[in-house]
């Protein structure tokens, strides 16, 4: 009966990222899955982020200051927005990839990240 259990709360933390905007801090993700199980707790939130993590299916996104987010590991390179308002974090698409790093001749560039800050149109229409 656990093994059952263990499997929807997994599963309804991995649906919570079917949709989302941008990467999901672990009490985002609890708001979510907790729709399809209502009796998950934060702790197996944790626990299962950390294992989707290990598999790879999940990837942390590190924003200065900011706790851990997470965010599918599948998805094509993107840049992040942070909303000073709501702090919530969408995925800002990147059009020219190698921009950034055809700027650094002789350095060997393995991966970089910018964030964006500033106000998100939901909350800009609330001003």
């Amino acid at each position: 009966m656990t093994h059952t259990r263990n499997t929807a709360q997994r599963d309804a933390i991995r649906d919570s990222f079917a949709e989302t905007e941008g990467p999901m801090s672990a009490r985002e993700v609890l708001d979510r899955a907790q729709e399809a199980v209502p009796s998950l707790g934060i702790a197996t939130v944790y626990r299962h982020l950390k294992t989707l993590s290990e598999e790879g299916w999940l990837t942390a996104v590190e924003l200065p200051g900011e706790a851990t987010r997470y965010e599918r590991a599948d998805l094509h390179h993107h840049h992040h927005f942070k909303c000073d308002e709501c702090d919530r974090v969408f995925d800002i698409p990147v059009q020219h990839h190698g921009v950034c790093h055809a700027t650094l001749e002789g350095f060997d560039v393995k991966h970089h990240e910018v964030v964006l800050y500033g106000t998100c149109p939901e909350c800009t229409d609330e001003e």
